[in-house]
């Protein structure tokens, strides 16, 4: 049994830059069509111009299950769904405010939750899902409860999917850090620490980049006894 993206259709939420654009430029290699949404038109549209007339895109905002449900009205099928669209705040638990420390939750995780639950009516019979988490899932960089307990929810809701939507493959990607879109837009002190400190402590010795992510979620896309499962992409940090 294979699944080949050519002549598919692959919607990327977020994929008007950074990783979920990396995803769209592989898939529309491979001969796919990519739906792309995000919150930003110019991205959006700076995106399309690139891909080629594969590529169609529409505003959406996975905090809105309006806006969420209208997006997925005007896409007739989808056979492969990945979303990493979300904002959020990360600090501690001492010292977020219960409003901060939601933000994961109710940006990274539920905004997830609400994409699926507003495309399960177009899901093809053998179509893949991929969620985003994140190595700190299972090794936490440092004092960020809320976040880390939000990255594992995503990875339980992809094994508990993966069960109850079946054939549908449901799988997680859960990255660490990336030198990439999300990351540059950082103060470059923050940055310069968070790449500091994976150079320490993942087994490869640096940060991995948004192409090498975007490899991994087309695999699982396309690898199709593979389900339930949480690849991570983290150059080995989650070992040490």
């Amino acid at each position: 049994m294979t699944f080949a993206l050519r002549d598919r259709t692959v919607v990327l939420i977020g994929g008007g830059s950074g990783i979920g654009l990396a995803v769209a430029r592989l898939a529309v290699a491979e001969g796919a069509r990519v739906v792309l949404g995000g919150r930003s038109q110019e991205r959006l549209d700076g995106a399309v111009a690139e891909l080629g007339p594969a590529a169609t895109a529409r505003t959406v905002d996975t905090a809105d299950p309006e806006s969420v449900g209208a997006f997925f009205a005007g896409i007739d099928a989808v056979d492969a769904l990945f979303t990493t669209a979300a904002t959020y705040t990360v600090g501690s638990f001492r010292d977020l405010s219960v409003e901060d420390a939601r933000s994961p939750f109710e940006s990274k995780f539920w905004g997830q939750y609400r994409v699926v639950k507003a495309a399960l009516p177009k899901l093809t019979a053998d179509a893949a899902v991929v969620l985003t988490s994140g190595a700190a899932s299972v090794r936490p960089a440092g004092p960020a409860a809320p976040y880390v307990a939000a990255n594992a929810a995503i990875e339980g809701l992809a094994r508990g999917l993966a069960v109850e939507l079946a054939p549908v493959r449901v799988t997680a990607i859960a990255p660490g850090t990336v030198d990439g879109n999300l990351w540059a837009g950082r103060p470059p002190e923050v940055r310069d620490a968070a790449f500091a400190h994976i150079e320490r402590e993942a087994v490869l010795g640096r940060p991995g980049t948004e192409e090498e992510i975007a490899a991994a979620v087309v695999h699982l896309f396309t690898n199709t006894y593979t389900t339930g499962s949480t690849l991570y992409v983290d150059g080995g940090y989650a070992l040490r």
